[in-house]
């Protein structure tokens, strides 16, 4: 009964305000007219202004009624409502017009029908404005709503900024908006201000009592979402972020579309594009092979190349476990009965042979190897065993049956090495480049950092960290590294095998290096209880920060803006023998000496040793 009785009192305060608009702008017309009334002389004239108002009004008010007989009540400021508003006034202001046409003396000046049929609506259009702008922003005021500042007041922000405005259920209360934009200093947006820049964040927050910081830039790179999180959390506010346009269904921003920062946003928002139908051309019809395809990189790999058109695809790990778990992503059944699934270790030369000799395999994804950087420094003839002895095995097998592309996978540690990890991919490297030479086909190598969804990484620790209820524990304050998600690494490892020249490294840009402390912190934030960081100190072999190259290495943007092409020093097999038996305390001090000495120790004698 009460929302029918405020209702029904809207409805006639929008009435009078209509029916007001045309008592007060008719005489206020004539008098513009006339420069006062005075120059409004006709008899009866006071009587004739009382009875265009009443004419007006009349019209109006049943054009209403028939409008809303026909097509019920608009929204209050919606398009429709100011249509309506439209038709009614023009035709209480068509009728004006004939009216004083065809009276004598004129009803009223002529002029004046046109001015205060536009006046008069004006003026009820900026009413009716004003209400839905009431109602909108008392809606987004929920006692129990969290104050919220925006920052972004461009197009994301704007359209959060009504999304949560027209959601009555809204959990945001609007506080204020942040902007890095000088022009935008002092903008208002729906009523809600542009109070400063991001060094306003905290202060801002401390004055309003706010509780969460939303992202509203779905263009925003991950450095910015890394610097906005990092004061949003020390501020200690909840941070959430608008995702990409792109990921959006549509162009349009909701509330629903507010959520956590995720690492994705950390660590890189923009989308890697390949020329994926000369990948088709390259791949379709091939017979290919995937070691250490149970892994990260490998499943990925097989799960992207299995619906190309391939004529076989052989997956090889000595993990039966993870051969049985991808079965099943791929093919939604685990039987493990397929001669293309094969248990083997690449460090058994003879087992890996007979399995080349069975497939026939024409290009190769050499995924497999130890690269745990801690355990291979306490165990580096492991090392020496998988990543050095391993991959020579493959590259020996693969020249064996006239293999055309062979891809090995490295990693950013192979560049400047001063982990075990990173010396023996840097050999690997080495001897994939002299491959190139002693066997025909195209053998090359892809360098890249940390794989976000990779088993082990940072990431991963530190989320399971949280979940035990900390402590969180990052190596140094300062220490920072290269990412870039699984899907994305794994398409430029194709595109690389497309352009990639016979012998070369591929360099992958990983972008700008991601300080890991930002990504703790931003993590941590997500949690329900409070989480200790503990800095453990940087363990042996590791660096404060990464390379992707070389020193003395100078990459080529040859085809691909995202791919460097990287010429590499060979390595002979028979090098190789040095590190033959040589036990944990020899092997690490023999690869580094290797490595410094740029790996071309002695000429190249035979290549399969």
């Amino acid at each position: 009964m009460s929302k029918r009785f405020n209702r029904g009192r809207r409805r006639a305060a929008e009435l009078l305000v209509d029916l007001g608009a045309w008592a007060f702008f008719i005489p206020a017309s004539i008098a513009l007219r006339f420069e006062g009334w005075a120059g409004f002389e006709p008899a009866g004239a006071k009587m004739r202004v009382v009875i265009a108002i009443i004419l007006v009004s009349a019209v109006s008010s049943g054009v209403g009624v028939v409008v809303l007989i026909r097509n019920g009540r608009p929204k209050v400021g919606s398009f429709e409502d100011i249509w309506f508003l439209s038709v009614r006034n023009l035709a209480a202001g068509s009728t004006l017009v004939v009216v004083a046409l065809l009276t004598s003396p004129r009803l009223i000046p002529l002029s004046t029908c046109f001015t205060a049929t536009a006046a008069a609506t004006l003026l009820s259009m900026i009413w009716r404005g004003a209400l839905r702008d009431r109602d909108q922003r008392l809606r987004g005021r929920s006692a129990l709503a969290k104050p919220t500042i925006i920052f972004g007041g461009g197009v994301g922000g704007t359209q959060i900024i009504e999304a949560i405005m027209r959601d009555s259920s809204s959990d945001y209360r609007l506080a204020a908006i942040l902007d890095d934009d000088p022009a935008k200093r002092d903008l208002s947006i729906r009523g809600v201000r542009v109070v400063g820049g991001r060094e306003s964040i905290r202060s801002t927050a401390d004055r309003l009592g706010a509780t969460v910081l939303i992202i509203a830039m779905p263009g925003a790179n991950s450095a910015l979402i890394r610097e906005l999180a990092k004061l949003g959390v020390e501020a200690g506010l909840e941070v959430l972020v608008l995702p990409a346009i792109a990921d959006l269904l549509s162009g349009q921003v909701g509330v629903g579309d507010v959520r956590l920062v995720t690492e994705f946003d950390l660590l890189g928002r923009t989308v890697t594009t390949i020329d994926l139908d000369s990948f088709i051309d390259f791949i379709a019809g091939k017979r290919v092979l995937i070691t250490g395809a149970g892994g990260s990189i490998g499943s990925e790999i097989a799960r992207q190349v299995s619906g190309l058109g391939l004529a076989s695809l052989t997956l090889l790990d000595r993990d039966e476990s993870a051969l049985h778990s991808l079965q099943l992503q791929l093919e939604g059944r685990a039987l493990l009965d397929s001669r293309h699934l094969v248990v083997a270790d690449i460090r058994d030369r003879d087992r890996l042979l007979w399995v080349f000799e069975e497939h026939r395999p024409e290009v190769v994804f050499h995924a497999a190897a130890l690269k745990h950087l801690p355990l291979l420094e306490m165990y580096p003839t492991e090392a020496i065993k998988s990543n050095v002895f391993g991959t020579q095995n493959v590259l020996e097998c693969a020249g064996a049956v006239g293999v055309t592309h062979f891809v090995n996978i490295s990693t950013d540690k192979a560049a400047n090495p001063v982990s075990v990890l990173g010396a023996s991919k840097r050999l690997a490297e080495g001897l994939t480049a002299s491959a190139s030479e002693a066997f025909d086909g195209k053998y090359l190598s892809v360098r890249f950092g940390n794989v976000l969804g990779s088993r082990g990484t940072a990431i991963e620790t530190f989320q399971a960290q949280i979940a035990a209820g900390g402590p969180v524990t990052v190596t140094d304050p300062e220490v920072s590294r290269f990412f870039m998600t699984v899907s994305e690494a794994v398409q430029l490892v194709f595109q690389a095998a497309v352009v990639g020249n016979d012998g070369e490294v591929m360099v992958l840009d990983m972008g700008e290096p991601v300080p890991i402390i930002d990504i703790a912190m931003q993590l941590i934030a997500q949690a329900t209880v409070p989480i200790e960081i503990v800095y453990t100190g940087l363990r042996p072999g590791e660096k404060l920060h990464e390379d992707l190259f070389n020193d003395g290495e100078v990459g080529v943007r040859a085809v691909h803006p995202l791919i460097f092409h990287v010429p590499v020093p060979v390595i002979d097999c028979a090098d190789l023998c040095v590190l033959g038996g040589i036990d944990d305390d020899s092997a690490r001090l023999v690869m580094q000496e290797m490595v410094a000495g740029r790996m071309n120790v002695s000429p190249r004698q035979n290549p399969a040793c």
